[in-house]
């Protein structure tokens, strides 16, 4: 049965297209598969793990799946309220309710992902918003969304060793969304 995806666009420069960013949720809802190496390092409840001992695709849990798109101010916010962190931050995962039919929800902040990318490129004038640019903006974008998710799946990067299957998943993740040409556009004007 398809994932419900709830997507949020709180950016007032923020362009989404939410059928190609529904898609590339699908795609990893489908085809990610968990690597037999990561599944005793994931952070799961007993009850999950059981279940992907069986099935090592997908990962995220099951149920409706919420997509957030912020400011950096409005995720410095959530931070601070929830984890006594004021900082800006690029991705914040909220676990769900699977009782109640709720994956969890990915809030990801557009600003964070365009400084990243626009510091990345020093040579381009700041107000520059060339093809390159948005393609990398838009590559940097998903990355989050597929950060959040795999956190839903089990993933943690809080320690090196899990950090760096966490990374190595990341890239996984980025390939089969490159093969399926599941990669969204965003544009930030």
């Amino acid at each position: 049965m398809p994932r419900t995806i709830a997507i949020t666009n709180r950016h007032p420069r923020l362009k989404i297209q939410r059928a190609a960013v529904s898609r590339a949720i699908t795609v990893l809802d489908e085809h990610f598969e968990i690597s037999l190496a990561d599944l005793p390092h994931l952070c799961l409840p007993a009850s999950r793990r059981k279940v992907l001992k069986s099935k090592i695709r997908g990962g995220c849990p099951p149920g409706e799946l919420s997509l957030v798109f912020l400011t950096d101010p409005a995720l410095a916010k959530i931070h601070a309220d929830f984890m006594d962190d004021p900082t800006a931050t690029d991705v914040i995962t909220f676990e769900g309710d699977p009782a109640a039919g709720l994956a969890g929800e990915i809030c990801v902040s557009a600003d964070t992902a365009w400084r990243y990318v626009e510091g990345r490129s020093p040579d381009r004038p700041r107000s520059a918003r060339g093809p390159t640019l948005q393609t990398n903006f838009s590559a940097e974008l998903t990355l989050y969304l597929v950060h959040g998710w795999l956190h839903l799946a089990g993933y943690d990067d809080l320690q090196p060793a899990r950090k760096r299957r966490m990374r190595a998943a990341e890239a996984r993740a980025m390939k089969l969304l490159r093969k399926h040409n599941a990669l969204p556009v965003f544009r930030l004007l």
